[in-house]
């Protein structure tokens, strides 16, 4: 039966719902049906979940990871120096164990027609399949384990009916006084200059006024930049790069962690973010996907990664379950000199022991715990010890009952759970390395000190000591004692940034102080121009920078115990100059409608005008970035990024490259050159497919392939014969069905006068195979036909789309094609009337 459009989904990959554990918030115990869950199947080395085996019971379908024997070293990437270093040398070293030990297995799953992503941070590869698979994969030699996929919860339970627009009077919120941190402002001068914090949660609102001033990609002058800042790997902001929260949980997280006002622990902390939750769920492969960005940050494509770039701190403020494998991730962010807090979770009852979950619960985690106002512990609050591995939790306490912080619309909401007490401990830490910077990374150091500045709570009954137990940890949370105790070598550094010829003072300015042994530490004036930060003895550079100012430099400043230094920092105003020029698109015809702008700079974006000119006006001497992105739709015109030198007039004319995947796929416009059908495939009616056979192996996304299967519909499926029905989205999803070529993927049915056919040309090696679909009704309006083909080319891989009669040029379609895990597309265009008669899209592959 067919369906109307609107209600017909993509199936799936999960058909089997994955499990639903309990997270950072309050919330509800684990289902009895966990606890039922049938025993592992029989494998003499490799270990697997009984979840998964119960899921693929009966020939259901399941996603599934593949955990790899081999681990990565990470002693290497410990010995190194600065934070950048030791993140260098981690990622590295992750990178290359799992390109080695993957390798056969990648190949193995290419061969069988199993799609899969892969994980470097893990070493795992996600795949669904039934038993019959996961049986396969239990036999090799080279796999540890084989885990379900699972889903964490964070649930809300706000205390306040609704969120408030009161935005306080700035006083200190309850708990950033209760752990001292308002006092280590006012005795150490410290909020959190120079460190570097972030999370993994729901998103945040970047642009809420108490918390704006500090996420890393503001550029001080009303502009933003994404890149390396926020990561979306869910894909529900709006613009993937661009932060968002559509929850409110992390919104809250990262207030009480930066947020100005009183509300934040460490309000001068610079801060980023990584979406790893849909909304109130996140997902193992959103988790995996957030924690390897956090160790190694990318540009908005997923590209160019900056480990250098990889913040401080982390905070998690999600965890359930006791079968998790983020350990993993929690070891390699160690690693690389990050300090991570989880939440202990909420299904205490105020007695009972052993009811703290992973990955707050495993001994690699420091796993936080909450109590109230009256400094009592928070009934819901998880005990130790662990389920997991028997190992002592929490290990230490804070304030998680009643909290308010930030909520998205720019207003506040108070919060109770666990995920409100483990920001109070992420941002002690960014108060403790910026008072005393020798201990950024240590972070074998850094608990010692918060374990020993705790204050003692004696509970036993779930075992332990009164100095440190199963209930609270080693104790409440007071960062003032921890700071106290630190090593004090560092010496204050501040300083004012002034216009050099009026004095005037200059907020915004971005200042850099680096030095080889402990890397580069950055913060940014304030609104009165002066800047703070303290450094341990060495010889450090620096350097300032804002638009509209010749670069300050200081090189060989040297750092003495006991002697604070004053650096004031003149700036020379500079002169401006004319930028214009013109844009052209991918064949180099002028391209009309594309923005054009100066990244991270004041100057007002532009679009070229119908003979590709722009003009930005007065711009500043300096060097800069400039950036060109096509407007939308952006078919095969990618986007065009690079140096842009002003030191006199420029007339800067650029061709924007072709659009790509991630894979090095790319598009253009190739000539038109109707190739007959000539031997029919059998298809009728609606939703039906048919395998064919290939005249000559396709290779498609680095796999190959002598069959595919053929659908009405518009969409060749290499993977599988396509069963039921399925709507249009966009590409690429993880939704069924996966590598898949879309020439024109609408709701299509063939009738007397349709036809869909195949046809081989030219001779051998340098032959190309056809597939036309001709004179085709579009069900939305039958009276309307649409005539086209895929052609696949024997001898350099690219598959050209072709157009003969295309109504509403497409406006209803997907044009593209997907990867085999539903990861990775080139897009043409979705539900966009962008195609027309007679014309061609030639797609050359980048994995070959």
């Amino acid at each position: 039966m067919h369906l109307p459009r609107q209600n017909r989904r993509r199936t799936a990959l999960w058909a089997t719902a994955a499990l639903t554990v309990t997270a950072g918030l309050v919330s509800s115990p684990l289902p009895a049906a966990v606890a039922a869950a049938p025993a592992p199947s029989a494998s003499a080395t490799v270990q697997v979940d009984p979840a998964l085996t119960g899921a693929v019971a009966g020939g259901q379908d399941a996603t599934f990871f593949v955990v790899l024997k081999d681990r990565a070293d990470l002693g290497g990437a410990k010995g190194k120096g600065s934070h950048a270093e030791k993140a260098k040398a981690a990622y590295q070293e992750l990178r290359d164990t799992a390109a080695r030990s993957q390798d056969a297995l990648k190949k193995y799953l290419d061969r069988e027609k199993v799609g899969h992503q892969d994980y470097w941070i893990a070493n795992a590869v996600q795949v669904t399949g039934d038993a019959g698979l996961v049986a396969k994969l239990a036999k090799r030699s080279d796999v540890r384990r084989i885990v379900k996929a699972q889903a964490y919860r964070i649930d809300d339970t706000p205390l306040a009916a609704a969120p408030s627009a009161d935005a306080g009077d700035g006083t200190p919120e309850w708990g950033v006084k209760d752990i001292g941190a308002d006092q280590v402002w006012s005795r150490y001068g410290a909020r959190g200059e120079g460190v570097v914090i972030a999370n993994v949660d729901s998103g945040v609102q970047y642009d809420h006024p108490d918390l704006v001033a500090d996420y890393r990609g503001n550029n001080g002058d009303g502009t933003f930049t994404d890149d390396y800042n926020f990561y979306d790997p869910t894909g529900t902001c709006a613009t993937p790069s661009t932060p968002c929260d559509n929850n409110g949980h992390g919104t809250h997280t990262m207030g009480t962690m930066v947020a100005k006002n009183g509300i934040g622990v460490a309000p001068d902390a610079k801060w980023i973010a990584a979406k790893g939750c849909e909304s109130s769920q996140c997902s193992d492969e959103y988790l995996l996907k957030a924690g390897q960005w956090l160790l190694a940050p990318t540009d908005h494509n997923g590209n160019n990664p900056r480990p250098d770039l990889a913040p401080n701190i982390v905070n998690n403020s999600w965890g359930g379950g006791d079968t998790t494998f983020y350990q993993d991730i929690v070891e390699a962010w160690n690693s690389a000199g990050i300090f991570e807090a989880f939440a202990a979770g909420n299904d205490g009852d105020g007695t009972t022991c052993s009811t703290s979950h992973a990955p707050g619960s495993q001994a690699p985690s420091y796993g936080v715990g909450a109590y109230d106002v009256n400094g009592r512990i928070a009934s819901f609050s998880g005990f130790g010890p662990s389920l997991v591995d028997g190992s002592a939790k929490p290990n230490i306490s804070a304030p998680g009952v009643n909290v308010r912080s930030t909520w998205p619309g720019s207003a506040y909401m108070a919060e109770s759970g666990t995920s409100m007490a483990t920001p109070h401990v992420a941002g002690a830490v960014a108060l403790l390395w910026s008072a005393a910077p020798s201990l950024i990374g240590d972070i074998d150091g850094t608990r010692a000190l918060l374990d020993q500045g705790a204050r003692d709570v004696d509970d036993t009954h779930c075992g332990g000591t009164a100095g440190a137990n199963n209930v609270w940890g080693e104790g409440r949370l007071d960062i003032l004692k921890s700071v106290d105790l630190a090593p004090h070598t560092a010496v204050d550094i501040t300083g004012r940034a002034t216009d050099r010829k009026t004095g005037a003072a200059l907020p915004g300015i971005t200042v850099k102080v680096s030095s080889q042994a402990t890397g580069t530490r950055t913060v940014t004036t304030a609104p009165d121009g002066t800047y703070r930060l303290a450094l341990a003895p060495g010889s450090y550079d620096v350097a300032a920078s804002g638009y509209g100012y010749a670069n300050f430099e200081l090189k060989g400043l040297t750092v003495t115990t006991g002697q604070p230094q004053s650096v004031p920092l003149a700036m020379t105003a500079v002169a401006s100059h004319a930028v214009t020029g013109t844009v052209l698109d991918v064949t180099g015809k002028p391209l009309a409608g594309a923005v054009v702008e100066l990244t991270g700079t004041p100057v007002k974006p532009v679009v070229s005008g119908q003979d590709g000119s722009y003009t930005l006006g007065k711009v500043a001497e300096g060097d800069y970035t400039l950036t060109v992105k096509p407007a939308q739709p952006v078919l095969c015109n990618g986007v065009w990024t690079g140096p842009l030198a002003v030191a006199a007039d420029v007339a800067e004319t650029v061709r924007t490259p072709a659009r790509t995947d991630g894979s090095g796929t790319s598009c253009a416009p190739a000539a038109y050159g109707w190739v007959k059908g000539s031997s029919k495939v059998a298809l009728s009616g609606d939703e039906d497919a048919k395998t064919v056979g290939l005249p000559f192996p396709v290779t498609y996304y680095g796999v190959q392939y002598t069959s595919a299967s053929v659908t009405t519909d518009g969409l060749i499926d290499f993977l599988e014969p396509r069963i039921g029905d399925y709507a249009n989205t966009e590409l690429p999803t993880a939704y069924r069905p996966n590598g898949v070529v879309a020439p024109f993927w609408d709701d299509l049915t063939l009738d007397k006068k349709a036809t869909v056919a195949t046809a081989t040309t030219g001779r051998a090696g340098r032959r190309t195979f056809a597939v036309v679909w001709d004179d085709v009704p579009l069900v939305a309006d039958r009276s309307k036909r649409v005539s086209f083909e895929v052609l696949f080319d024997e001898a350099t891989g690219d598959i050209t789309f072709q157009y003969e009669s295309v109504p509403g040029n497409g406006s209803g379609a997907t044009v593209g094609i997907e990867n085999q895990a539903g990861t990775d597309a080139l897009q043409y265009s979705f539900d966009q009337a962008v195609l027309t008669d007679g014309s061609a899209i030639r797609f050359t592959q980048g994995a070959k």
